[in-house]
């Protein structure tokens, strides 16, 4: 349930929202108990979000003042098998608040425009009590502040420049403890701390747009990203981007949208923290704090060959180059199009059909013996959606409207090996396609009111290879086999009431 209102004024407004949501039921779950246990997890919970705020505009400026809260409440305070109690923490009590202040300056032919966002993130619960566990009661706290700056300015009828920075600090300012710990892989030590992490994001965006002639535009900017986080594999990262960007609009049914962009991703040294560098291998990179290189375009085309008719045309590609990665992955490739038509058939019948593929394929690098690469593995995924829909309006003195819609969507995933036990290994397929139709009345009772009946229907079907069977894992206790095969019927009838 939720209610919320918006009062204006001359130069002054304000607004208040509030929702309330309630769930109870049951949901699967599992836990590890020296043998695998699904169960089904009790739910009964309350989430309530409320949003406030308070504006000032002039002719030339506006400014806001708001607040939003989100309130969760666990009425779950133990969950418990028959024969064992405290097996699995329910979801903890939490707030979030967010105060900001933002606004929108213009003179002359420049427009400024900032925004301050201050927030806590807050749990405070107790916990359950294990041996070796030094704490009692969880505070966690997380402080945030962000911060966005842009101006853009008209140098002359054909120029304009902008440039914007961002700014954004995550604080984790929870409590830490010396916890016992198990021996692992060669991790040694009887205690380890945990750690708070800290995470701050700097971007520098710089770009400018130059007219060269009626319908020709272009577009350039240069784009930076620095990030800095505690407690990790790498803590410093910064990526650099350049981009170009050409828009043709002189034509009369053609519109016609050109980019390219190159990248590049460096930072600080690997392995710089004490709580990572003892547990991996020191020649893994991880893909988003690693080494890269990043070359793309893509193009977009769009058409009006008849007054009742639009065409959308885009088609893409990006390369990944991972050049000093030794064991991790080493390249990725990113390819594919999509394409819309629009049709307003007549006064009463509008349509469309799409369609769309993309590809990814990548290579990777590990290791079994933590040291030098000795296997390789090449993924190739690929993905397909189409659709297509009908309407049909003004039947029953234009208070009726029928439609139809369609969709379907199909994926594949292969993977290829060599290296892992001296053969050349394929991994089992992994295909899966849904498709989806539905069928729908919407009646208009008057101006304000409308009831609509909705039917809708999916076939789901899928293969996984990493699937396994109900009892091929000794003594695990189960709910049962996840369908993955299987037809659903939904009927929906919705009614609308405007308030004026």
């Amino acid at each position: 349930v939720g209610f919320g209102f918006e009062y204006n004024h001359d130069i002054y407004g304000a607004f208040v929202k509030y929702s309330q949501e309630d769930k109870t039921g049951m949901k699967s779950s599992s836990v590890s108990a020296k043998t695998p246990i699904n169960f089904g997890l009790p739910i009964d919970s309350r989430t309530k979000q409320l949003d406030a705020g308070v504006k000032l505009s002039g002719d030339n400026w506006i400014t806001q003042l708001s607040y939003l809260g989100s309130y969760y409440e666990n009425n779950i305070q133990s969950i418990s098998l028959p024969y064992k109690t405290d097996v699995l923490a329910p979801t903890p009590d939490n707030q979030a608040h967010q105060v900001a202040l933002s606004g929108q300056y213009q003179f002359d032919r420049t427009v400024m425009s900032g925004r301050v966002v201050t927030g806590r993130m807050i749990q405070d619960e107790s916990l359950i009590e294990l041996a070796g566990n030094p704490l009692q009661s969880w505070d966690g706290q997380i402080n945030t502040l962000n911060g966005h700056f842009a101006v853009t300015s008209m140098l002359t009828s054909r120029l304009r420049l902008g440039g914007s920075v961002n700014y954004s600090d995550r604080d984790n300012q929870s409590s830490t403890a010396q916890f016992l710990q198990y021996s692992f892989n060669g991790l040694t030590g009887a205690l380890r701390q945990n750690v708070t992490q800290d995470i701050t994001r700097k971007t520098y965006k710089v770009n400018g747009s130059y007219r060269i002639a009626s319908g020709y535009r272009v577009q350039a900017g240069v784009d930076r990203k620095e990030v800095e986080r505690t407690y990790s594999d790498r803590e410093q990262t910064h990526d650099d981007s350049v981009w170009m960007k050409l828009n043709v609009n002189a034509f009369d049914t053609f519109n016609i949208r050109l980019k390219a962009e190159h990248a590049n991703r460096s930072g600080s040294k690997y392995q710089a923290s004490k709580y990572t560098s003892s547990e991996n291998n020191p020649l893994l990179r991880k893909y988003y704090l690693a080494d890269r290189s990043r070359n793309a375009v893509e193009l977009t085309v769009a058409h009006a060959p008849t007054s009742w008719m639009s065409v959308d045309f885009t088609t893409r590609y990006a390369k990944d180059d991972y050049n000093h990665t030794q064991i991790g992955l080493t390249e990725s490739e990113d390819y594919g199009y999509d394409m819309n038509v629009n049709l307003a058939m007549s006064k009463h019948v509008n349509g469309y059909v799409f369609g769309g593929q993309q590809w990814i394929n990548s290579n990777q690098a590990g290791s079994q013996h933590y040291s030098a690469p000795d296997w390789h593995a090449d993924i190739e995924d690929e993905f397909i959606n189409l659709g297509a829909g009908v309407s049909y309006s003004g039947l029953l003195q234009d208070q009726l409207t029928l439609g139809l819609d369609y969709l379907f969507s199909n994926s594949i995933s292969d993977t290829y090996t060599n290296g892992l036990g001296n053969n050349n290994t394929a991994f089992g397929d992994y295909y899966s396609y849904t498709h989806s139709a539905s069928a729908y009345a919407n009646y208009d009772l008057s101006q304000d009111m409308a009831v609509k009946l909705t039917y809708r229907y999916e076939r789901y079907f899928d293969t996984d290879a990493a699937q396994v069977g109900v009892n091929d894992i000794p003594g695990m206790i189960t709910l049962g086999d996840i369908n993955h095969d299987y037809n659903a019927h939904q009927v929906m009838l919705s009614f609308t009431y405007k308030l004026r």
